[in-house]
C-alpha cells in the first residue's frame, strides 16, 4: 500500500451523568494510540453533545499526558468561533503540547438553530461565517504584530510589541481544512492549507463520471473516486505540496470475540444502504464501513481510488472510531489497525503485548 502512516479520530464521548469519566478515557486512548505507534489522535468538537465542545482545551490536557504523538481537531465548526481568541486557545495547546497540535477547520454551524442566537448578539445570518473566517484564524495563529512598528504595550515588567500570545511559531503552517465538496478542495489548495477528507463527500460540480476511468456503478458515482478527484483539485489549486489525510472507519476483527464481531458486523449492515445512493442536490456520497479480518481491510484499501489519484498517492491514513462502540472496543481496533503500516518498525507480536490502559 502507499499508506505510510496512521493517525485515528477517537469521538469523545461520555455519559451524561459522568462526563470526567469519559473524558479521562478518550485521554488515555491517546496515551495508547501513541504507546501503538500512532502518527496522531484526531477529535471532533461537537457543541450540546456527549462529545468534545473545546478541542484546544482538550488537547491541552492530552499534551500533558503524551510526547510524541500528534494531536488534532477534526474538525472545529468556524462558524461560532471568535478568530482570534480561537488562535489564542489553540496557540497555547500547542504551546503545551510543544508544537504538536494539528489545527483542523471546517465551515457549518451544527445546531444552529437551537446555538446560534446564544453565541452571538445582533443578526448572526448577516455575517460571514465561511472560508474567510478560517482564513483570518490562520492568519492570527501566524503571529503578526498589530499596529505599527513603534507600537507597544506595557504589562507588569515588561514591554513588547503586540501580538496574539503565546506565539507559537509553525501552528500557522500546521493548519487544516475538512473537505467535502469540489469548491472547498480547490480553495483548501488556494489558502495553504492541509487537507483532511473522510466518509462523506459530495459529487456537486464534478459531472457524472468524475475524473478518470473509475466513474460510477449502477448510476451512482464511486465514492472513492469522487474523493480522489476531490485531492486532485485541492493538489492543482496549490496543494501539491501540503499534506492529505483521508479517513475511513475502520473495524478490525482480528482481535475481537464472536459476540464483538456480531455486533460490529450489525453496526456494518446498519449503515449500508445509505452508501448505495447519492443523497440531495449536492450529489452527498457515504463511503462504506471497513469491517473485518485486517489483511482483507489492507487489500480494500490497497485497491481503493482514493490512494492514488492522478495527481500522486496519499499516503496518511485516518480511522475514524465509530461513535457507538465501547473504549474497550476502541483499544481493540487500534491495537489491530496500526499493522496496516509498519510504525516505527513494531510488528503484530509487539502490538499485541502492549498492555490494556484503559480501566
Amino acid at each position: 500500500m502507499a499508506i505510510d502512516s496512521i493517525a485515528f479520530l477517537t469521538p469523545g464521548n461520555y455519559p451524561d451523568a459522568d462526563p470526567s469519566a469519559g473524558l479521562d478515557d478518550t485521554l488515555r486512548l491517546i496515551e495508547f494510540g501513541e504507546r501503538l505507534g500512532y502518527r496522531g489522535a484526531w477529535v471532533r468538537q461537537r457543541h450540546l453533545e456527549h462529545g468534545i465542545s473545546s478541542a484546544a482545551v482538550f488537547l491541552g490536557a492530552a499534551s500533558q499526558r503524551t510526547s510524541t504523538i500528534e494531536l488534532g481537531t477534526a474538525v472545529i465548526p468556524i462558524g461560532y468561533e471568535n478568530p482570534f481568541r480561537l488562535a489564542e486557545d489553540l496557540s497555547l495547546a500547542d504551546a503545551l503540547a510543544r508544537g504538536r497540535i494539528q489545527a483542523g477547520f471546517s465551515t457549518g454551524m451544527p445546531h444552529a438553530d437551537l446555538l446560534a442566537d446564544l453565541v452571538f448578539d445582533g443578526d448572526w445570518r448577516t455575517y460571514d461565517l465561511g472560508y474567510e473566517r478560517v482564513a483570518r484564524t490562520v492568519s492570527h495563529l501566524r503571529g503578526d504584530y498589530l499596529g505599527d512598528v513603534d507600537t507597544t504595550i506595557e504589562s507588569p515588567g515588561n514591554i513588547q510589541r503586540p501580538r496574539l500570545q503565546p506565539h507559537t511559531p509553525g501552528l500557522a503552517a500546521r493548519s487544516w481544512y475538512g473537505v467535502t465538496s469540489l469548491r472547498s478542495a480547490q480553495w483548501t489548495g488556494s489558502a495553504g492549507l492541509h487537507l483532511l477528507t473522510g466518509n462523506i463527500v459530495s459529487a456537486a460540480g464534478l459531472g457524472d463520471e468524475p475524473s478518470g476511468d473509475r466513474g460510477t456503478e449502477g448510476g451512482v458515482p464511486s465514492f472513492s473516486t469522487v474523493q480522489a478527484a476531490l485531492i486532485d483539485a485541492f493538489r492543482v489549486a496549490g496543494g501539491a505540496d501540503k499534506r492529505a489525510a483521508v479517513g475511513r472507519v475502520i473495524v478490525p476483527t482480528d482481535g475481537a470475540d464472536r459476540a464483538t464481531v456480531k455486533r460490529y458486523r450489525a453496526y456494518e449492515r446498519s449503515r449500508y444502504e445509505r452508501t448505495r445512493t447519492v443523497h440531495g442536490e449536492r450529489r452527498v456520497l457515504f463511503a462504506e464501513d471497513l469491517v473485518g479480518p485486517i489483511d482483507e481491510i489492507a487489500e480494500r484499501l490497497a485497491a481503493d481510488p482514493a490512494f492514488t489519484p492522478h495527481s500522486g498517492p496519499v499516503t496518511e491514513l485516518r480511522l475514524e472510531l465509530p461513535y457507538e462502540f465501547d473504549v474497550r472496543d476502541y483499544e481493540q481496533i487500534l491495537a489491530d489497525a496500526v499493522r496496516l503500516v509498519g510504525n516505527g518498525g513494531r510488528t503484530a507480536a509487539t502490538v499485541s503485548s502492549v498492555d490494556n490502559p484503559v480501566a
